[in-house]
């Protein structure tokens, strides 16, 4: 996998979707590329520790948002599954915990921040649907890219597996 964002940037132009830089890497992978899947989630993380655990990524990229809650709803453990499972990154418009962790883990992993709390088990999830956050709309089945220049989103895939 070469790429770098800048790059793609450089040769896209306009066909490409830049993400806000609010985003850090806590992952173990210092950039990763493939797929979105989505999901909506509000505190409540137990629909996507079902889709890291029991799913196979397959090299997708996971694309959370939490809808503003302050409480991490990626740890190391989701991590691992998410590993084991052959998902190539998680981007979470939220926050994370149990990053001396996660940045063991061979997979890309960018968030808000951080945050110790973790998830409460209140709220059902909402899957494969549109997501707008940072600037970008991240639809199931466009492509992200991301490294430590960014993340950025396209139709199609331009990197050759």
């Amino acid at each position: 996998m070469k790429f770098t964002t800048a790059d793609l940037c450089d040769e896209h132009g306009t066909k490409i979707q830049i993400a806000k830089p609010l985003f850090h890497s806590y992952g173990g992978a210092e950039h990763c590329f493939g797929p979105i899947r989505t999901i909506r989630i509000d505190e409540d993380n137990s629909e996507l520790v079902k889709m890291l655990r029991d799913e196979e990524g397959k090299g997708a990229v996971c694309v959370v948002d939490v809808g503003g809650a302050h409480c991490a709803v990626v740890g190391d453990t989701l991590m691992g599954y998410a590993a084991k499972n052959g998902w190539a990154g998680i981007v979470v418009n939220g926050y994370v915990r149990d990053t001396r962790l996660t940045r063991q883990i061979p997979v890309g992993l960018w968030a808000l921040g951080t945050y110790p709390l973790k998830s409460a088990k209140k709220a059902p999830a909402e899957r494969d649907v549109e997501l707008t956050f940072a600037g970008v709309t991240f639809r199931p089945g466009e492509f992200l890219y991301a490294d430590h220049d960014g993340i950025v989103v396209m139709k199609e895939n331009t990197v050759a597996l």
